[in-house]
């Protein structure tokens, strides 16, 4: 009720130009989703192009090496992990809008999800590649789904490890858009 009632009763938020620019703003602190006057809005991206856009984000799920083995043998306590969350994952990169507050609904093209285990054999490395012709970026699609095929893992497993742990949460690269590309890899 409060947030709403903030969101209702805030002043149109406008900069000197009339329009924010969907990438920065000179007069605050340099976070697009904060106004000069300091109120937390949606990023107007009507002025962008629409081009097309790629994020691919991991995660990992740690885990006991007996619980590994359980999930690579599709046998764990409620079915087939890797097929349950990897849905969940597709599942959820299409609902992120409605998760986080300030992203802007997208046609998503394409989101794949692959899991495989680590080399160590302690751990579930998850994939999550999302794509689309859009004004903003994919990032965080690709990112909800890494996040939710990683809990998915968790609830399936949970009755045989409660020490697995979510980590690793990450973007490893994006391409397209005003910012152009980015990897990771190549940034460190």
């Amino acid at each position: 009720m409060g947030l709403s009632l903030l969101l209702i009763l805030s002043p149109p938020m406008e900069s000197s130009y009339g329009y924010h620019d969907a990438m920065f703003d000179s007069h605050n602190s340099g976070l697009s989703h904060v106004d000069d006057d300091g109120h937390i809005r949606m990023v107007d991206v009507s002025n962008k192009d629409i081009t097309p856009r790629r994020a691919r984000a991991m995660s990992r799920v740690q885990m006991s090496p007996e619980t590994l083995t359980l999930a690579l043998s599709q046998k764990g306590p409620k079915g087939e992990v890797f097929e349950v969350a990897r849905i969940a994952g597709i599942l959820a990169a299409k609902q992120t809008s409605q998760l986080i507050p300030l992203c802007h609904p997208l046609p998503l093209d394409h989101v794949d999800v692959q899991l495989k285990p680590c080399v160590a054999g302690e751990s579930l490395e998850i994939m999550a590649t999302a794509t689309t012709s859009s004004r903003t970026g994919v990032e965080m699609e690709a990112l909800t789904a890494a996040a939710v095929a990683a809990l998915t893992v968790i609830d399936m497993l949970k009755a045989v490890d409660k020490n697995m742990t979510v980590t690793d949460l990450q973007v490893m690269e994006k391409a397209g858009g005003r910012s152009g590309d980015w990897s990771r890899e190549e940034d460190a």
